[in-house]
């Protein structure tokens, strides 16, 4: 093993300033190294294993001890929220019954920097007696864990990022790296879109950003609507009612031809305008978005236009079928 090196440190000053920052960039490289061994050595193996990961017509089991359960627990995590079934199973936990949790529609996907991880023993001879598919991920393809595997996907045997070189982080952090890119090809492979990530997501920031307009639009009877043919007394009266701070306009056919907002009667502010015609009044052909777009996507559309927008029609092709407001947006975590 190459021996380390030793940095000083120094609590005071520049001196340990200089040491920090030393140990980081260390670390930062040598997890970048063994990152870029790991890219070289890939192969037809990773699309044997994809192959069998895709066909897994159960669920993908992912294990591990130590460190690499930490990782495992995560790979299994992301490949369940991207359209992959998946749970981690503790090796010792298998030993005494949850190997009933494997079923023989089920792949294996089992992690060991060495290879000879004894907690993984039991997994091992059980996925051999039921046929059942495993994978490896690890350094040695010549451990008992890749002996006993259908496939091996290979971990780099750069030296530990850790200071003593005995740590696990370099390997770690290629074992993460190739859980993801695991998960990453079987998102492509089985053509998984935002609506799939938003159904497994529904709390949270990346619920609310993958939420659509549909979701949160006012419809129906909540619409502030009245004809071309009328006055601004009948705009004033639908806008106090609805309490949107605006008004479409539509014409005969019911396509929306204009919009009042409170800026508008500011601008017109003036003793007969109550009498007045909206056609004159309204603002033509206003911006507009449909119901099929993400929320995320209506609020870029307000703070671009340059004038201050609050409400957005939502129309189904010149038909307005819904509106919001950016209350709605902010209601909704988006903003």
């Amino acid at each position: 093993m190459e021996k380390a090196e030793v940095i000083s440190f120094n609590n005071t000053g520049s001196d340990s300033v200089e040491a920090d920052i030393k140990i980081a960039c260390q670390t930062i490289d040598r997890e970048i190294e063994a990152l870029k061994v790991m890219e070289k050595s890939l192969d037809s193996t990773l699309t044997k294993a994809l192959n069998i990961l895709q066909n897994t017509k159960g669920r993908v089991i992912v294990t591990g001890m130590g460190k690499s359960g930490h990782i495992g627990s995560k790979i299994a995590a992301t490949m369940a929220s991207t359209g992959t079934p998946a749970f981690f199973l503790h090796p010792s936990e298998a030993s005494h019954g949850d190997l009933g949790m494997i079923t023989q529609s089920d792949a294996v996907l089992a992690i060991s920097n060495s290879g000879e991880s004894k907690e993984l023993s039991d997994i091992l001879t059980y996925c051999r007696r039921f046929s059942i598919p495993l994978i490896a991920i690890t350094k040695n393809p010549q451990s008992s864990l890749g002996k006993n595997s259908d496939l091996v996907l290979l971990l780099p045997s750069n030296r530990e990022a850790c200071p003593l070189g005995l740590a696990p982080m370099s390997s770690t952090t290629a074992t993460l790296v190739m859980g993801d890119i695991l998960s990453a090809a079987l998102m492509v492979r089985k053509g998984f879109t935002e609506e799939d990530f938003k159904l497994r997501h529904p709390g949270g920031k990346l619920g609310s950003i993958l939420r659509h307009v549909s979701d949160i639009m006012h419809t129906g009877d909540e619409l502030p609507l009245i004809p071309d043919t009328a006055i601004m007394q009948d705009a004033l009266l639908t806008m106090s009612a609805k309490m949107l701070g605006c008004v479409g306009i539509v014409n005969k056919n019911g396509d929306l031809i204009g919009m009042i907002t409170d800026g508008d009667l500011r601008r017109w502010m003036s003793p007969d305008l109550i009498t007045e015609k909206v056609v004159k009044v309204m603002t033509k052909n206003p911006r507009t978005i449909t119901a099929d777009m993400l929320i995320a996507e209506a609020v870029n559309v307000m703070n671009n236009t340059g004038r201050g927008i609050t409400n957005l029609f939502v129309l189904e092709g010149k038909k307005p079928v819904g509106i919001i407001h950016i209350h709605d947006c902010l209601r909704a975590g988006v903003s």
